[in-house]
């Protein structure tokens, strides 16, 4: 799920200025279906990522922490680093010519404190926004054992408050997003209690015709009441991203069947790539097009996600091809080799293919 669900959260931050807010209503259907996509749909991106790294990460039942936390250096801080202040180490430069001004935080006149934030998340969003996710992916990581022993002895009162926390309007405290911290506790859970996932496959039409709704209706909300949202609406949408995780494993039963699923169950590097370089992307090509002075501002919603996608695909090839130990760097290893797989392996790997996979 994880290429699925990071193709989709490339629409989440499709840029626009305030002329083109999907708010005002001003395209219409294409205005409701950009509040749909990108306001409800894959707003569950992040708190399914988070449920899958869980649960990887306890499938076993237990993990070496200290081992651990090294190799999430490698996996998850070294790519965080490299590709936030690499960015910012551009836009910098762009701000220094005089380019890239309402586009993004100026940051050649930020004070320290906003460096700190801007280069490695301290307090606020890093430079490349999505990657805020890692830096609260690190923090899960580093507070896991305490997380495993609260859903191993009291599993059901946790998820209440780490539910709460997540939907209602308290303080973010250490995390920049709270959905992270529950669905990572998710995975925990899944996985620590051996939860029967399978019983959830035989209704996985329903699951999904259920979220799919769901989804529906918030973003009719939304449309009609935002872009400042009423705080029970701002909570129904808190929760129903919640739901989005149930909704996604729902669809990986469905997907993970097809030849075409298969297939995307073996793109973790390219997903990894997508994740971390989409946002940069997709401002640069927003910068492009307001030089160019279209204003047909549904054209580049249609474009700029087709061309983000297609753009690092091919990156994405070129630099596993040609700069391998680069490569290896940017996507904190995350090579899964393609050789076909004997009958033997197949066989053995049957039993926990689908689980994995998705």
């Amino acid at each position: 799920m994880r290429i699925l669900l990071i193709s989709g959260i490339v629409f989440v931050h499709v840029p626009y200025d305030p002329a083109n807010s999907p708010f005002l209503g001003t395209y219409g259907m294409i205005d409701w279906l950009r509040v749909f996509l990108g306001d409800s749909l894959f707003r569950v991106g992040v708190p399914c990522l988070s449920a899958i790294s869980g649960y990887l990460l306890f499938r076993k039942g237990g993990f070496d922490y200290t081992r651990t936390l090294r190799s999430k250096a490698s996996t998850v801080l070294l790519p965080f680093l490299l590709w936030n202040l690499s960015f910012l180490a551009f836009v910098a430069l762009a701000q220094s010519r005089g380019m890239g001004f309402g586009y993004l935080p100026d940051v050649l006149h930020a004070s320290p404190r906003e460096l700190a934030s801007f280069a490695f998340a301290v307090e606020a969003w890093p430079i490349n926004l999505p990657l805020y996710f890692l830096r609260d992916l690190l923090l899960c990581l580093i507070l896991s054992p305490l997380l495993a022993f609260l859903m191993r002895r009291y599993p059901r009162a946790t998820l209440l408050v780490f539910l709460l926390y997540a939907v209602l309007p308290l303080p973010n405290l250490i995390f920049l997003k709270k959905s992270i911290l529950f669905g990572f506790s998710v995975g925990i859970g899944v996985a620590l209690h051996k939860v029967d996932l399978a019983a959830i496959d035989r209704h996985a039409k329903a699951i999904l015709l259920v979220v799919l709704s769901a989804t529906a209706l918030l973003s009719a909300g939304l449309y009609l009441t935002g872009p400042e949202f009423p705080l029970w609406l701002d909570m129904t949408r808190s929760l129903i991203a919640l739901t989005g995780i149930l909704g996604s494993w729902a669809l990986s039963a469905l997907l993970v069947q097809t030849r075409v699923g298969q297939r995307l169950s073996r793109g973790g590097g390219l997903s990894f790539w997508i994740f971390c370089g989409h946002y940069p992307l997709l401002i640069v090509l927003w910068m492009i097009w307001n030089r160019i002075g279209s204003a047909d501002y549904p054209l580049f919603y249609a474009l700029a996600p087709v061309l983000a996608i297609s753009i690092l695909v091919a990156t994405h090839a070129l630099a596993q091809a040609f700069f391998p130990r680069l490569h290896a760097l940017l996507t904190g290893n995350r090579i899964r080799a393609n050789r076909p797989k004997s009958d033997a392996e197949r066989a053995a790997g049957a039993a926990d293919y689908a689980t994995q996979s998705r």
